[in-house]
């Protein structure tokens, strides 16, 4: 029995779904923000988007202080008889539900000013929970197995899990949480949506005690590191030399960018451009539904093309198809908003090898990170790259804030002017399209570990075993 506990590979059907529970009871209350939080705040709390802009950048350099602490404490502490990342992640369920729902009520009688204020204490209360869960989740992968295929095997996993947790925001909720003004126009209804969101509150703590219980951790540190006091500082310097790693920042925080983007943006354009809010459900689905017919057959393309080959080129066609709806503008099939979800279908066939393979890249540059600095420091390495997610977050927060008030989008208004529907289309697909470019050239041209690179480096490490 004791051998059989040593084993660092060899997950089964119940490590893949418990895995894929952590991400999916994370995305429960984090999808919210991509889908409702811009429109919340402008919509309902009234807030202007140079108010919104300013928030999110002084959550983004609390973060830069909270995160790389938060992984370096983790990485310090000794492992307890539940291993050294899942304690945290359900220490952390709590806090995390009560500070969505904090972050998505509005108080009655506060004045602007105190609405603002509010806003701020929710939303970096939030993310402070989020990073709680979310970095010793995103290190749980490297010690469940050490198997490269099942670490393939874990990533896709997460992905689905994410797309469950997300569904609730982008298809369940925006069937419920409008109400219909006198002149007929739709509108989003803060009351309803606060009570959506304790619900999910509520499902978030369930499925992360599902995911702490079906889970394993089987990767033990090696002894002398056991020994050795933790250094952050060197950490960091190795980090810096890691260009796998900031290859890697770069292209999955301009993932997570283009995702909120269009999430936001597309909310808005079916809202306003189309005036068929329900249809967002279904941006969910032509974006989700190429991934699963793609699952079967992931691991047959990756051993042969390679995990880099086959995102790069996916991220091209998706950025082609970007590129063809801005072209569109003005025409008669632009007006269709059928149309333009086929469009959003082939677009995310092309995204889905990247959104499946991310953390198996991300386990691949963490390993690399072991290779230049002799350690095992998940924690620490994915407090950066999961930072560097924040800041895609961020990016996309402040620039559709941006873009929505250089357009003169005005939340306080149910039906925008006949002047502001066309521009609201051309920053929801041009912005999209750039995006997906430079994601390509990035993995394409400046990630070096192709499939080649990978099999050298893993016959050095059987060698050295």
């Amino acid at each position: 029995m004791e051998e059989r506990e040593q084993l660092t590979y060899g997950i089964g059907f119940k490590d893949k779904v418990g895995y894929a529970l952590g991400d999916t009871a994370g995305l429960l209350t984090f999808g919210l923000i991509a889908s409702f939080q811009q429109m919340f705040y402008t919509d309902v709390l009234g807030l202007k988007a140079g108010s919104i802009s300013t928030l999110l950048l002084v959550a983004r350099i609390w973060d830069a202080i909270n995160d790389p602490i938060w992984g370096s404490f983790i990485d310090s502490r000794k492992p307890t008889k539940y291993g050294r990342f899942r304690p945290y992640i359900l220490g952390a369920s709590i806090p995390l539900a009560i500070a969505a729902v904090l972050m998505f009520t509005k108080i009655p009688g506060l004045t602007p000013g105190g609405y603002l204020a509010f806003a701020y204490i929710s939303y970096i209360f939030y993310g402070m929970m989020y990073t709680g869960t979310n970095i010793p989740y995103g290190s749980l992968a490297s010690v469940i197995t050490t198997d490269e295929i099942e670490r393939s095997s874990l990533s896709m996993w997460r992905s689905i899990g994410a797309g469950f947790g997300g569904l609730p925001a982008q298809i369940l909720l925006p069937l419920f949480v409008y109400s219909v003004s006198a002149s007929g126009q739709k509108y989003l209804d803060g009351g309803k949506l606060t009570l959506a969101v304790a619900v999910l509150g509520v499902l978030t703590v369930l499925v992360y005690f599902l995911h702490f219980k079906m889970t394993k951790e089987r990767v033990s540190l090696p002894p002398k590191q056991k020994q050795a006091e933790h250094n952050v500082g060197h950490t960091i310097r190795t980090l810096l030399k890691n260009r796998p790693f900031l290859v890697l920042c770069a292209v999955s925080m301009l993932l997570i960018a283009f995702q909120f983007y269009t999430q936001t943006n597309y909310n808005y354009l079916l809202k306003n451009f189309y005036n068929k809010p329900g249809l967002y459900s279904f941006v969910t689905v032509c974006t989700y539904l190429p991934m699963a017919m793609f699952i079967p057959f992931m691991g047959k393309l990756i051993r042969r093309f390679g995990k880099k080959e086959i995102c790069s080129a996916g991220l091209a066609v998706a950025a082609v198809i970007n590129f063809i709806m801005f072209a569109m503008r003005g025409s008669a099939l632009a007006q269709n908003p059928y149309f333009f979800l086929i469009l959003v279908f082939f677009s995310g066939a092309g995204q889905t090898f990247l959104v499946l393979e991310v953390w198996a890249l991300v386990m691949d540059v963490i390993d690399y990170q072991e290779k230049l600095s002799g350690r095992r420091e998940e924690g620490t390495t994915y407090a950066f790259f999961s930072f560097t997610r924040k800041l895609g977050q961020t990016l996309a927060g402040v620039g559709s804030a941006a873009l929505l008030g250089a357009i003169g989008y005005d939340g306080t208004q149910i039906e925008q002017s006949a002047a502001v529907l066309p521009k609201l289309y051309d920053i929801s697909t041009l912005i999209p399209a750039i995006t997906l470019l430079l994601m390509f050239v990035l993995l394409k041209f400046g990630y070096p570990l192709s499939k080649k690179k990978l099999m050298e480096m893993k016959a050095e490490s059987d060698n050295v075993a």
